[in-house]
């Protein structure tokens, strides 16, 4: 009888508890919601969404890429096609040129972010300080726009591809720091563990014990933060630093509206076989070889 009650007043408790649970709940999902429509109320208002404007606005977007468009026929179809890229030559060359920089500037960003990374994982960190320092640097990094970097840059070494390799590397390096760091607080600490048991120094512990582990994720994130800098790149040429933007900055600002769609398309079909290009390589290095 003795354990029937005990087992009668644990379910109780247990029903008890649950039904606490489901309650706090409740008034969790409730506040949530409340503060969710309250930001996007804000938002909506700050940013002045207004789906009447939104309706009437759109037909404006058809008509904008509609004076885009060449008129291609089909009795002189060739002809109008050479006439819509007649710049194409100048414009490969720029393109190779902005490709060139988002892989240095790739290259560079990555690097830093490596360099300071596994102090900005609260896991590895050998002391606060070094962490607070590594965070504070990807997030000002990452935070200042890059075309505020590549004005400053333009301003101090001139209008050219070094202004714009500068700037986009800082930037990377801040946004794949911040990811690295990510990865790395994510690994098994058994590894680790038994590496320090055996007297192995930090850097040995981060060579033999957390490289191991996070290389394929910082390959991943390396590709794809080229991508993002093949068009970073084509964007901060609007302020003279290198690359196709400076074509794209004249096209806009003097309506050459055949020009824009021209280069849009150079630009995306570039991207598209960049990302093949970068995923066929990340498919090699992750896959079943893995990092030997």
């Amino acid at each position: 009888m003795a354990t029937t009650a005990t087992g009668l007043e644990a379910v109780r408790a247990f029903e008890s508890n649950w039904r606490a649970l489901q309650v706090r709940k409740r008034w969790l999902t409730l506040g949530y919601g409340l503060v969710f429509a309250a930001v996007f109320a804000a938002s909506a208002w700050v940013g002045e969404f207004n789906l009447v404007k939104l309706f009437q606005g759109l037909p404006r977007i058809h008509e904008y890429v509609a004076k885009t468009l060449p008129v291609l026929t089909l009795e002189n179809f060739w002809g109008d096609l050479s006439e819509w890229f007649y710049g194409l030559p100048k414009w490969l060359m720029l393109l190779w040129e902005t490709i060139l920089i988002a892989y240095i500037a790739t290259l560079l960003g990555t690097l830093g972010a490596l360099a300071l990374c596994f102090h900005a994982a609260r896991n590895l960190s050998r002391g606060g300080t070094s962490y607070w320092i590594a965070r504070r640097v990807f997030e000002v990094a990452r935070t200042i726009p890059e075309l505020v970097f590549a004005l400053v840059f333009v301003f101090a070494f001139g209008i050219g591809p070094l202004a714009g390799i500068l700037a986009i590397a800082i930037h990377s390096m801040g946004g794949s720091g911040k990811l690295f760091a990510e990865a790395v607080e994510n690994i098994d600490m058994k590894p680790v563990d038994g590496l320090r048991a055996t007297g192995a120094n930090w850097v040995q512990t981060i060579r033999f014990a957390v490289l191991p582990q996070v290389l394929p994720n910082f390959t991943s994130f390396s590709l794809w933060r080229f991508e993002i800098n093949v068009r970073s790149a084509s964007i901060i040429g609007f302020v003279g630093a290198g690359g196709i933007g400076q074509e794209f900055y004249t096209a806009i600002s003097r309506l050459y509206y055949e020009d824009i769609s021209a280069l849009i398309i150079l630009m995306v079909g570039t991207v598209i076989l960049i990302d093949m290009v970068c995923e066929r390589v990340r498919h090699r290095l992750i896959g079943k070889e893995g990092f030997a």
